[in-house]
């Protein structure tokens, strides 16, 4: 990979830390190749040759070719935008032995143990009563899941089990200096620049260690979410510059595929499916030209995969 495609990763994988996040990453590319954003409760007439739409923490977009008709099928390309992580609970303070904690729940399908002792900052998404949401990414060392020191665990190294309920709430200050002493609704509020606390949020806990280029010749990448952020760069990329034959070039990157992909906005879920039907209306198409279409349509679904572990090679 040359420099600037390589600069545009790390920088994509820095500034996409919740999923909402990756999918306006996603769409700012996708604006600055000459996409058009559409909304999904308006009329789309007439549908831009070049265009996207956002439902959450996913997007999906499309690049028509000049001879577009009705039944003209799809090559798509899928991704996702969510990986493991912790996720703040409604109900995020606690009070213990002397420190600030946040409960927490765990999202998918996360190695426990990868998250002690690492600086996290919070991302995700807030709402407001009147429905409006606001993007929010404190970048900043914030909180912290601690090991118990050796000393209180002399047999850790034969093997270390964690509840994730007890062992991984993070710290994010002490009683006694008065730090993160607002109620957390309040802080995350002020941090976001919003007027009032969220009565609701969508908020994770991600480690603020910026992605990079690893390795004495600089062959490795190192960085959170490669599974699945990386594939949705790359087909951000391809998408924005693709020139399309005789089929519409399109990607969707879907949020909740850690947790099973049943959402609005997950594989399962009608987005995909409405955006593509929009298409074939708004080419004066029909039931018949829509299910045309699909038989001679694609999908790729792009995700990442095990490399070999030098350390572990039986386990391949």
């Amino acid at each position: 990979m040359t420099a600037a495609p390589l600069a545009d990763l790390l920088a994509f994988l820095d500034g996409s830390p919740s999923p909402y996040h990756a999918a306006a990453s996603s769409a700012a590319r996708l604006q600055a190749a000459g996409f058009t954003e559409l909304a999904l409760d308006a009329a789309w007439d007439p549908v831009p040759a070049q265009g996207y739409v956002m439902r959450g923490g996913a997007i999906v977009a499309w690049h028509l070719p000049a001879s577009a008709t009705a039944a003209t099928p799809f090559r798509l390309a899928g991704a996702h935008t969510d990986s493991p992580n912790l996720r703040i609970k409604p109900r995020p303070d606690a009070e213990r032995c002397g420190w600030h904690q946040l409960n927490v729940e765990v999202y998918g399908g996360i190695l426990n143990n990868s998250w002690l002792d690492r600086d996290l900052g919070i991302a995700g998404r807030l709402t407001a009563a009147d429905g409006t949401h606001t993007l929010v990414h404190v970048g900043r060392p914030l909180a912290r899941v601690p090991q118990l020191a050796i000393h209180l665990d002399r047999g850790v190294n034969d093997g270390l089990t964690l509840n994730p309920q007890d062992h991984l709430r993070p710290v994010w200050g002490t009683v006694a200096s008065g730090g993160a002493g607002a109620p957390f609704g309040e802080w995350i509020a002020a941090e976001a620049g919003a007027p009032a606390a969220p009565v609701f949020w969508e908020l994770g806990l991600y480690d603020v260690q910026p992605a990079a280029v690893l390795g004495a010749d600089a062959s490795l990448i190192a960085s959170g979410r490669l599974d699945n952020q990386l594939s949705c760069w790359a087909a951000t990329t391809a998408l924005a510059g693709a020139a399309p034959g005789s089929a519409t070039a399109m990607i969707v990157l879907n949020d909740h595929e850690e947790v099973g992909s049943a959402s609005t906005t997950g594989a399962s879920g009608p987005l995909l499916e409405q955006v593509l039907e929009r298409l074939v209306l708004a080419h004066g198409g029909g039931r018949q030209e829509l299910l045309q279409a699909l038989a001679g349509s694609t999908c790729v679904s792009a995700d990442n995969a095990h490399a070999v572990h030098p350390n572990y090679p039986e386990r391949h």
